[in-house]
Order: structure tokens, then sequence, then C-alpha cells
């Protein structure tokens, strides 16, 4: 979808439950916001997802004149505000990075915290990169592909995972050389060595182990000027999130959520049922129910609730049904709540109680139609 942030055209795609916490994403160089697709559905459970395609790549606008980091971080910060969104994690990767280095020194008080993959406070060398403007100007981005997927990925992720490889390279060279090239410029021109010490938000590093861009050197140069950074490493190349999808989600889950199950389901629990809920529940624990609310967490919400084959709003539906058919007024009164975090509409909340009044019967769907109305009016919405 083609979306107007301030001066430009940003494209852009929102994904998840509107009560999540928000994960911004943004690519790398000669790629759009598609290269993250399989690392979506582990996190889905977890966080609001924002994908775009960084000017001058994918769908987004192209601009004529060459761009630079900070031209690229005030598009992000023009899609927060258009977004209506104060403040969220970003993870970026390569030039992605660059541009999250960019906001966590110009703009950290609108992170939570930060994830820089595969990047450097200096990518390459000004010749390196005007000889690679000047390459596509006269043989256009084909002439790249064969170099760039070595740089990118392992010969045996090539080998094995041919039919990705040939949408990746659709993915490249349908790039304009116009816009490619002005990255190339703001890459080239980027260097942040000297300011890494302002990044003041909780920080994680990715690296690939035989990234030849930008290697675990360049990584550690990072971790030993951010002040709280933290330094991961997969046996990957240049572009993880693609090659070792199921490892890189888990880093992004465990740094933004927590390792354990129970934090899992703490942070899903509160996205779902709202932090005033969680905080009551919290103040009634004592020694009798305790287990029982941390069997809550663990089970329910950190091992169900987490599971990436539903998304939470088909959760929500299905649990509204249930708590009809069992007749579970408190629950389903919850659930309601729950429902409505999780983006469900007062017309499909209407449509479930009528569902479930033809297999669980009138009574039930009665009484459900008086509790869910209950809800509506306890949170002032028009039904």
């Amino acid at each position: 979808m083609m979306k107007y942030c301030k001066n430009m055209k940003t494209n852009y795609k929102i994904e998840g439950t509107p009560n999540s916490p928000v994960l911004v994403f943004s690519n790398s160089l000669g790629t759009d916001m598609r290269m993250w697709d399989a690392i979506l559905q582990p996190l889905l459970p977890y966080f609001r997802i924002v994908r775009y395609d960084t000017r001058g790549l994918g769908k987004s606008e192209v601009t004529a004149t060459p761009y630079t980091v900070s031209t690229l971080g005030q598009d992000v910060i023009d899609l927060l505000n258009r977004l209506g969104l104060e403040k969220v994690h970003f993870c970026g990767l390569s030039m992605g990075g660059q541009i999250g280095q960019w906001l966590g020194i110009h703009h950290g008080h609108r992170l939570n915290k930060l994830i820089l993959c595969n990047t450097a406070a200096r990518i390459g060398t000004s010749q390196g990169w005007n000889d690679r403007i000047g390459l596509i100007q006269r043989e256009g981005m084909s002439v790249l592909w064969e170099a760039t997927k070595r740089v990118w990925f392992r010969e045996g992720f090539i080998q094995d995972h041919p039919s990705q490889v040939d949408r990746l390279e659709e993915m490249f060279v349908q790039n304009s050389v116009v816009g490619y090239g002005n990255c190339c410029a703001a890459v080239r021109d980027a260097d942040f060595r000297t300011e890494l010490h302002k990044i003041q938000v909780d920080t994680l590093l990715i690296a690939g182990d035989e990234d030849p861009a930008t290697t675990v050197a360049d990584a550690t140069f990072m971790l030993h000027r951010i002040p709280r950074c933290d330094l991961k490493v997969l046996p990957a190349k240049h572009i993880p999130a693609i090659e070792q999808p199921a490892a890189f989600a888990d880093l992004l889950i465990h740094f933004l959520v927590g390792t354990s199950t129970y934090e899992q389901g703490m942070h899903v629990r509160r996205s779902v049922l709202g932090d005033a809920h969680v905080d009551r529940a919290n103040q009634r624990i004592n020694a009798f129910n305790a287990d029982f609310q941390s069997f809550i967490s663990n089970y329910a919400w950190g091992e169900i609730w987490t599971r990436p084959g539903l998304n939470k709003r088909d959760r929500s539906l299905i649990t509204m049904a249930m708590m009809i058919a069992l007749n579970r007024k408190t629950e389903f009164k919850m659930h309601v709540k729950a429902a409505i975090n999780n983006g469900v509409s007062i017309e499909t909340i209407k449509e479930v109680i009528l569902q479930s009044g033809i297999y669980c019967g009138l009574p039930a769907a009665n009484e459900a139609f008086h509790s869910a109305q209950e809800v509506f009016r306890e949170q002032e919405i028009d039904f």
C-alpha cells in the first residue's frame, strides 16, 4: 500500500493486533520489506509489526537527489508521526542498521529498544561505493546480482534454496538504478564511529560469522562503544533474517520480551488483557493462588497464545465462543475486552454471539449479548 509521509510516498504495511508493542523493520540495501517475510509469524504473537520500503527501493518513491542516512532516518520519524506511534522497537539490517544508528543517536526518545543487524558504524570505502554507482549507471542492476548473492548468503543456502534465491534476484534487479544509487550514496557518506556513545537505549547487535560486508569485527567495534549493548553471532553471511529465520526471530524475542516462558507469557497476557487487568491479578496473588497464576502465565499465555499457528484475533473469537458454550460470564466479559484489544470489531463480536446461539442455545446467546453490552458501556463504546 502506498502511503504519504510528509514530503514523499512511503510504501508500508502494518500487521498484528493494535494493543501489542510496535516493532519497526528497516530493510537492507537492494531489498524491500519482503526480506522480513520469513520471521513474521513467530513475532506476530508478541508485536504489532510495521515494515516499510526505504526511500528509493521497493515501491517507495524514488527521489532524484542522492540521499543521506539522516534523510532516510527522518523518513522513519515522519512515518511514526503519521501513524501516531510515539515510541517503538526498531530493527534495521545493513543500511537499515545505519538508519537505526542515526535514530539512536538523534531520536533515542522515540525508541524502546534497538536492534542493529549486519551493519557497521562505517561500511566500505568511498571509492568502492562510487565504483558501484558508476557500474549500475552504465550496465543496470543485473550486473551486481551474482556478486551480491554471494555476499548475502553462504553457498549451501544458494544451492539448497534456488526458488527463494530466484525471488530475491527478482526483488533486487527490479530496483531503480537511481534509487539504489542514491541509497549507495547514503551508506557511502555515513560514519557514526565517533557518535556511537550517544546511543543510550538497550541495543542488540546481530552479526553473521561469515559476513564479508559487515564483519563480526565491525560489530565488536560497536559493542565496545554503545553503552547498553549485547552482541549475538549467527552462522550466516549478510542477511541472517533470510538464511537463519528461526534463530533470528528467537534472538529478537529473547531481547525484546524475555527468554523464559513466563516472561513471554506475561508479555502476551498484557497485550491481550491490558496492563490494568494483569496488574490487578498480580496484586491479588497470595500463597493460595500463586501456583495457579504462575500456571496461567506459563501454560495458557506462554505456551498456547504465543504459538504462531493462529493469530490473536482468531484466538479471541474462538475463546469467546467457548466461554458462551461453557456459560462462563466473567471469563466471557474478560475476553470481550481482550477481543477489542486484539482488533475485533463490535460487529464481529455480535456475529460470534449469533453463531454461538445456533449451537449453544438461545439462552446462552441472550446472556452473552447482555454481558457484551455491559463491557461496551464500561468502556464507553458505542454499539
